[in-house]
């Protein structure tokens, strides 16, 4: 459980150095993420970018795993 916690730390430490870069590139952007703005607020729900985001984590834990 130790590694897990870890390796999630680093991997959301690793997101949060990489994030002005992967705003430039489009993610969080991209089609079929909602965004609603009105008088009071605005509403993000970053649908795309989550199924995209799970895909290459995925991805990834198989290969490390392997």
């Amino acid at each position: 459980m130790a590694r897990f916690l870890v390796i999630l730390g680093l991997i959301f430490v690793a997101a949060g150095l990489l994030w002005p870069w992967l705003l430039r590139i489009g993610l969080g952007r991209l089609p079929g993420d909602i965004h609603i703005s009105g008088a009071y607020g605005s509403l993000y729900i970053p649908i795309t970018t989550s199924i995209l985001i799970s895909v290459v984590l995925t991805v990834l834990m198989w290969l490390f795993s392997r």
